[in-house]
This record gives structure tokens, sequence and C-alpha cells, in this order.
């Protein structure tokens, strides 16, 4: 079996290290064929962006010239090789890794991220030492970067830019006012792009690709930069990063498949699916695809002896990862915001308009927010209607995010300090001894004090948001809102997973009710008819192993009511 190449993002370590490999070459050729020569590029983090740098450098870079044949040779554009292959010197940064405490160190550590690739690029293409020198002795990155295009002024220079707003948006999470005095007119980086764009009217920057995450920044420089082309939501790009089912299903073939002869095959597809897939950038629209690396991390964590899912389905660097960019969460009005978030954890979707830009010094509205939760890959285009989206979460792994957020704003808003060894071992007795008396204790208790706070705005959405919330932390099992049964929704689903099926002795349904004062009746009655109506539906009739009962919360706490 070859390699699992997770977190390799080096396309010539990748091909000569017998690692498999999932040919997107053909996008060069497009590229190309689109006259796209200063693109923008962007997508959530872990998506394979880095990587595809890379490729493009090793096709382009005059250096890699004989090594073509063995690095690109079988692929498509080994294949079909354009006009421009191996003929520009490559210019590569990348801006992760700045600290953003303040803005004197993030101005040093961006000038020595110029300085250094700027160094490298002259004593890699062997240009005399004395312009080396010279460079050492400047500070600034625009007056570097100045020099270097006076430098290579005879020269065709491929600009790569990875990660473009790694540490803008850090800095925009911690501070609005910090953000646009870094990134705003008369900013350092504002400065920097306006070099970057003299380089591309001289003719030195004959072509330019920008990676990053969000628009935020480069909208904010836009009066500076404003000659490249945002190819992020072109359908013809939109598997471009990330992978199609198809390309899945060839991973699959070549591993698991090839050594787990008797594994169920459906079901292993259709829990990848569940997991990883669900990710639409075009509106125009194409193919879902998959997080690229998220299907990396399962396939290198798989256990092929047993053959056994791994225990933990997102990689914790991913989870990292994304709860860093959660503080983007706060831009704005972040108790609007906190509203949005609540709707797609209690319903699963919203609608809503993409942005084509940014507008800081005017505001933040709803969908601005939408816009960026879509950029970062919280959110999806489920369908179009005009100019207008509906918007669902993509997959489950990000679903659990949204669940550690609402664990920490439960903690923070409401002061409310959650008993989580209490809570596991409600959930561990609900989930293996089929007892539910503790985790409804607990939730009672949560329910209680968080009503009691704000009891004239407590509805029943709030009281599903912290059922689903406190359920998150059973991570043993699939849970599931409103999804369609024979065409009825329960409102909450929980379901055995992989590879845990043999641990659990029940799945569970949910029907939630909030009662005000003198409905308790009522709304028990409203629920167990409901449920007995679930009950009786083709796909869970006959499983003799769910458990169900309505949750009717109230000021007062929290009842479970089974229905036998």
């Amino acid at each position: 079996m070859r390699n699992i190449p997770y977190g390799e993002a080096n396309f010539r370590k990748l091909r000569l290290e017998n690692n498999l490999y999932i040919d997107k070459t053909r996008f060069i050729e497009l590229l190309e064929n689109r006259h796209i020569k200063r693109g923008i590029f962007l997508r959530p983090r872990r998506f394979g962006k880095s990587l595809w740098i890379s490729t493009l450098w090793h096709y382009y870079d005059e250096y890699y010239k004989d090594d073509f044949e063995v690095l690109y040779g079988d692929l498509y554009i080994g294949k079909n090789p354009t006009k421009l292959r191996n003929s520009y010197k490559i210019l590569f940064l990348e801006f992760s890794g700045i600290e953003t405490e303040n803005i004197a160190g993030i101005r040093h550590r961006f000038n020595v991220k110029i300085k250094n690739a700027i160094e490298k690029f002259l004593e890699r293409y062997n240009f005399p030492q004395n312009k080396i020198r010279k460079i050492e002795n400047m500070e600034l990155a625009e007056d570097i970067l100045d020099e270097f295009l006076n430098i290579t002024a005879s020269e065709k220079v491929y600009l790569l830019i990875d990660e473009y707003d790694h540490f803008a948006n850090a800095v925009l999470a911690e501070s609005m006012d910090r953000f646009l005095e870094i990134v705003g007119k008369g900013g350092f980086v504002r400065t920097f792009y306006e070099v970057i764009k003299t380089g591309a009217m001289l003719g030195v920057f004959d072509r330019i690709f920008i990676t990053g995450v969000t628009p935020i920044t480069m909208d904010s420089l836009s009066s500076g930069f404003n000659i490249a082309e945002n190819i992020s939501l072109d359908k013809n790009f939109n598997e471009m990063c990330g992978f199609t089912q198809a390309e899945v299903d060839y991973f699959l073939k070549e591993t698991v498949f090839k050594i787990c002869k008797n594994i169920d095959r459906e079901k292993i597809r259709d829990d990848i699916k569940n997991f990883y897939n669900g990710y639409l950038f075009s509106p125009q629209g194409g193919q879902k695809v998959y997080n690229a690396t998220l299907i990396n991390y399962f396939l290198k964590k798989f256990d092929f002896e047993e053959c056994q899912y791994p225990f933990q389905m997102l990689d914790s660097n991913i989870a990292t990862d994304y709860k860093n960019l959660m503080a983007l969460f706060a831009i704005g009005d972040r108790e609007k915001n906190y509203e949005v978030l609540e709707e797609f954890v209690v319903e699963g979707e919203t609608t809503g308009r993409i942005k084509d830009r940014y507008e800081l010094d005017h505001g933040f509205d709803r969908d601005d927010f939408l816009t960026l939760l879509f950029c970062l890959g919280f959110i999806s285009i489920k369908e179009r209607f005009g100019r207008r989206y509906k918007f669902e979460i993509p997959n489950y792994v990000i679903r659990q995010l949204y669940f550690d957020y609402f664990r920490y704003e439960l903690d923070k808003r409401a002061r409310l300090k959650l008993d989580s060894r209490q809570l596991e071992d409600g959930l561990y007795e609900l989930g293996v001894k089929g007892k539910i008396e503790g985790f409804v204790q607990e939730l009672g208790r949560v329910v209680k004090h968080l009503s009691n706070r704000d009891f004239m705005k407590f509805e029943e959405k709030h009281f599903k948001a912290i059922v689903l919330t406190l359920l998150s932390y059973l991570d043993v099992y699939f849970i599931r809102s409103e999804s369609e049964i024979n065409n009825k929704y329960p409102d909450i689903m929980l379901l055995r997973r992989s590879p845990y099926e043999a641990d659990l002795k029940y799945e569970y349904l949910f029907e939630l009710k909030w009662a005000r004062k003198g409905e308790f009746e009522l709304k028990k009655k409203e629920g167990m008819k409901q449920v007995k109506m679930y009950l009786e539906l083709p796909d869970l009739k006959e499983n003799q192993d769910l458990k169900a009962y309505v949750l009717v919360g109230s000021k007062e706490g929290v009842e479970a009511i089974e229905a036998g």
C-alpha cells in the first residue's frame, strides 16, 4: 500500500516518496487557458492550498526543468504540457507564524519574512553577492521589495503567496483598530501590496497566484492592490482543492478496501461523507467536495490490523485551527452573530447572500457574517434562489465545532460553570446503561439557571440549543437534529457510529417541548403524540434498541417522559 500523504504540502516530496496522489494538474492548464495571470484563491484552512502552491511552483520553476518527467510525466499536465512550463523564476512568500501581540512585533516579523524570501530567491538563481548584501542591509519590507524589482528588472518572475491573510485574521480577531492600522490606508501591509502592484505593471511579476482563507484583508487592500482576479467562487475551480466523491473512492480502493476485504464498503462511504463532505464553494454549482486533510487523517489513523475507524474522527490540529478562527465570530455585533450560529445549531440552515467584498469602515451586517462563515468553512451552499442562498453546516465535524463553541458560550454568557464530570457520568449512563436520569438532572440544572436569568426571552429553540450542546459531550453517537425520516423530522436522534457500536446499548429519539406556566400537561401530550407517530415510521418501527423520550423543559427544570 502506498503512503498516506497526511500533512505533506511539498509536491516534490509527495511525488518521489510513493504517496497516494490525486491529480489536480488539469487546473494548471485551465488557469492558463482562462488567462488568469493574477489569481486569488480562497479556501478554508487545511484544504490543500499549500500543496497546490507547491504544485504550481514545481511546474513553473525553471530550476526544476530537468525534473519535469519524473514529477509530472504520468499526470494530466505531463501529457498535456503548456508552453509556460519551467519558464519562470519563482518568488514564494507565506505569512504564517507571525506573532500578533503588538504592531511593532508584527511589523518586524513581516519584514523578516520578506527579507528571507528574497534573499533565498537571489541565492537560488545565482544573483551577484553584492545584490544580496544590499538586501541584507535593508529593513522595511516595501523597500526590500522595491530593490528586488530593480535587481530583477530584466527577469520574468512568478509570485506565489500562500496564506496571505494568516496573521491579519489573527489581528482582526483581537482588534479591529489594529487591523485597520496595518492593512488600511497608510498601513505597512497595504504599502507592501502597492509595491507588488508596481512589480506587476513593470512586468517583473508576470504572474501572481495568492491563497488565503477570507477576502477581508484583500478587500481592505483593494485600492493598493486591485489588479487580481478572485476565482474562489468560479464553478470551474470549485474542485481545485479538496476531494470529490470519485477521488475519495479512489483513496479507499487503494487503502481500506485493498486490505479490509470484508468491511462494509457502503457504510464506510456513508460515514466518511457524513463526517467530512458537504463543501460547495461555487454559487453556480459543481460537486460537493471533502476536506482533503481530514480524509488523509482518517486513513492515516485507520487501524488496518483490526479494520477499525479512528476513535477520534476530528483531527486535533484542524480543530485547533478552526477554534482559533472562531475568534472572528466577534467581528461586528457579537449578539447578532450568536443568533445566526444558534439558528444553524437548532435549525441546521438559514438563508442569506454571499458578499463580494467587505467594507469594514461601514459596519458588518448579517450577510457579511454569513459570508465570513462561508469562507471559513463553517457553512456551505445548500441551494440557490437568485442572489440568495440557503446555507447549511457542511458536515458532522464542523457541527461538533459549533457544539464546542456553544459550550464555551454557555459558560461565558451565563457565568455557569458546567460540571463536566457529572455531565459525562450522566451521558455514560445514558449511552452504556440506558439510564437517562443523570443527564436529565444536569440538563435541568443548566436550563433552570439560564431560563431564570432571561426567562422572558427563553423559547423552545434555546432549550433545544442547550440539549444539543450538552449531548455533544457524548461523542460516541451521531447527533441528528431535525433529520428526515420517512418525511418526518424528529427533534433529536442519537445514532450509533463506528467504532463504538459494541459499547452502546441503545439509540435514542428525543422530542423537545418548552412549557410556560400551566402548559406542562399540554406540552407533554403534544410531545407524546408526536413520538408515538415517529415510532410507527417504517425506518424506526423495527428498531428494538431505540428508546424514545419527550423532554419537557420549563423554568423549573426538565422532565423526561419515556414513550413505551
